[in-house]
C-alpha cells in the first residue's frame, strides 16, 4: 500500500508543518495514521454463523503537556479535519511551555513480514475448512454435541509523524484459529477449546496436521472435563503447567508493572524498585522482539522500537513497562510499550509478550514433590484488582495431585490470591518455559491489544482454592 500520508488532500510537507506547529511548546506528541483490514468467520453448530470483513482508516493527533494530553481523531483524511484536530489538541498547551522530547531511535529490524493474510486462502476455502473441522469432530466422537470453529485475520498499516518531520512506518499481519467443543453424556455437558495464531499468514495453521491437532486438543479437554469431579475448596500446593497458565502472571503481576499505575502509585508494586517482590529465582520479562509472536511489535504505537525488558530479576523488581509520557514523568527510559487499539485511542503502557524465564527443575520432579495439591493446566477468565493485587482465576483444565501423582480431573477450581504474595509462594521453577500458542488478547481502559504470555512449570505453596467440594 502507498504512504498513508499521501492519502491526505494536501502535501506531505504541509502535514508535517501542521504537526510541528501543533506540538510547538508541548513535551511530546505525534500524528498517528492507520489503515486496517480485518476478516472473521465463525462456523457454529453446523452452519456458517458469521462472516465479517471490515476496513478502517483514520488519524489521531496528540499533544502532551506535563501529565495532561490533548487528543483528537478522525476518519476523514483532509486538511480541514487535521486543522480542526490541531486546534482542539492545542488547548492542552494553554499557558504551558515545554521542551519537546527527542524522537525515538530508528530501527531497520523487521519482526514479521508485510503480507496481507486475508486474501489467501480464499473466503470459500476458509469456510469449507471450518465445515470440515466441524464434520471431523462429530465423526471422531459420538459425544460431541456442538462445535464452534473460527478464523480471524487482520492487516494493519501504521505511520507515525513526529514534530521533527520523522516518519515511522510499520505493517502488522495477525491471524488466529480457534476450535471449541461441547461434549455430553446424558444430562451432563462440558466444553474444551484450543487456539493458535501469530503475526504471519495462515499457512502453517491451516494444514491438516495443524487443524486436526487443534481439534483433538479441544476434544481432549472437553472429555477430560466430562469425567471431572467437583473441585475441593481449601488451601493447597499448586502446580501450574507451562505456556498458557502464564496468563495469571500477565494479569496478577504484569499489569501492576505498567508505568502509569506506578507513576500514579495505584499499583501494588509502586515504589518497590530494587526490592524483593518475588521468590528467589523468579525472573519476569516482557519481550516485544520475538519474531512473528502475537504480542510482538517492530515499533510500538509511538514509534519506539520494542525491546526485551527485564521487569523482575531473581525476585527483585528492576523495571517497569513504559510509554514515552510516563517514562518522562518518572525520569526513566521509554521501553517500547506505548500501545493503542487504533487511531481513535491514545497510547498507554501495555504488555507485549510477558513471561517467566525457566528454572532448573524437571516438570515431573515438581509434580512428584506435591503430596496433596492441584495441577492447573489451563485457565479461562479471571479478575484482578491492580491496586491491591488480588486476583481470582478459573481453571478450565485441572487435576488433583495425590502422593506426587496426577490423578482425578476436577472442575470448578478457582485460584484466589494476591499477585505480590503469590510470587513469594513460588518454590520450584521448571526448565520448560513455553509461550502460549498465539491467542492472547489484553483489555485495559476499554482498549484491546494482542499479547503473548508464557512460563515454565511452577510450584506455588499453599494457595487458596475455591471449589464446591469441601
Amino acid at each position: 500500500m502507498n504512504s498513508l500520508i499521501g492519502q491526505f488532500d494536501i502535501s506531505d510537507d504541509r502535514i508535517k508543518k501542521i504537526v510541528a506547529e501543533t506540538l510547538n511548546g508541548a513535551d511530546d506528541g505525534e500524528l498517528f495514521l492507520e489503515y486496517s483490514e480485518s476478516e472473521a468467520l465463525m462456523f457454529d453448530n453446523g452452519r456458517l454463523k458469521t462472516a465479517n470483513f471490515n476496513t478502517d482508516q483514520g488519524f489521531g493527533l496528540r499533544a502532551v503537556a506535563g501529565e495532561a494530553s490533548g487528543y483528537a481523531h478522525s476518519s476523514d483524511l483532509s486538511e480541514a479535519s487535521l486543522l480542526r484536530a490541531a486546534d482542539a489538541v492545542s488547548t492542552v498547551k494553554g499557558g504551558y511551555s515545554g521542551t519537546l522530547a527527542a524522537a525515538p531511535a530508528r530501527t531497520n529490524r523487521h519482526l514479521y513480514g508485510d503480507e496481507n493474510p486475508i486474501p489467501s486462502p480464499s473466503f470459500e476455502v476458509k469456510a469449507k475448512l471450518l465445515q470440515e473441522i466441524d464434520a471431523w469432530l462429530r465423526a471422531e466422537d459420538p459425544r460431541v454435541r456442538q462445535v464452534t470453529a473460527s478464523l480471524a485475520a487482520s492487516w494493519q498499516h501504521v505511520e507515525i509523524v513526529r514534530a521533527d518531520g520523522q516518519v515511522v512506518r510499520d505493517i502488522r499481519p495477525l491471524v488466529r484459529i480457534n476450535v471449541s467443543v461441547v461434549v455430553g453424556d446424558g444430562d451432563r455437558q462440558e466444553s474444551g477449546s484450543y487456539g493458535m495464531g501469530g503475526r504471519k499468514a495462515f499457512g502453517e495453521f491451516l494444514i491438516e496436521d495443524a487443524w486436526k491437532h487443534a481439534a483433538k486438543e479441544a476434544l481432549r479437554q472437553a472429555l477430560v472435563n466430562l469425567e471431572a469431579i467437583p473441585a475441593p475448596a481449601g488451601t493447597f500446593d499448586i502446580v501450574l503447567s507451562s505456556g498458557w497458565p502464564g496468563v495469571m502472571l500477565h494479569e496478577a503481576v504484569g499489569h501492576g508493572l505498567e508505568g502509569d499505575f506506578n507513576r500514579k502509585k495505584t499499583s501494588a508494586f509502586a515504589g518497590l524498585l530494587g526490592q524483593q517482590v518475588a521468590a528467589k529465582g523468579v525472573t519476569v520479562v516482557d519481550d516485544g522482539t520475538m519474531p512473528e509472536r502475537r504480542g510482538s511489535l517492530t515499533v510500538d504505537d509511538e514509534g519506539t522500537p520494542s525491546a526485551r525488558n527485564v521487569l523482575i530479576e531473581d525476585g527483585k523488581l528492576v523495571g517497569y513497562m513504559q510509554d514515552r509520557q510516563n517514562a518522562r514523568l518518572m525520569g526513566m527510559k521509554a521501553t517500547g510499550n506505548g500501545r493503542r487499539e487504533g487511531y481513535a485511542h491514545q497510547p498507554m503502557p501495555r504488555m507485549t509478550n510477558t513471561y517467566m524465564t525457566s528454572g532448573d527443575m524437571e516438570p515431573d520432579e515438581i509434580i512428584a514433590s506435591v503430596k496433596n495439591g492441584i495441577y492447573a493446566v489451563s485457565f479461562g477468565g479471571g479478575q484482578v484488582d491492580i491496586t491491591s493485587g488480588k486476583f481470582v482465576f478459573g481453571c478450565t483444565e485441572a487435576y488433583m495431585i495425590e502422593d506426587g501423582k496426577v490423578t482425578q480431573p476436577i472442575k470448578g477450581a478457582m485460584l484466589i490470591g494476591n499477585g505480590p504474595d503469590a510470587m513469594h509462594r513460588v518454590s520450584m521453577i521448571g526448565n520448560d518455559m513455553k509461550l502460549d500458542n498465539g491467542i492472547g488478547m489484553c483489555g485495559k481502559a476499554g482498549q484491546g491489544v494482542p499479547v503473548g504470555v508464557g512460563q515454565p512449570h511452577l510450584r506455588m505453596n499453599q494457595m487458596t482454592v475455591g471449589g464446591t467440594r469441601v
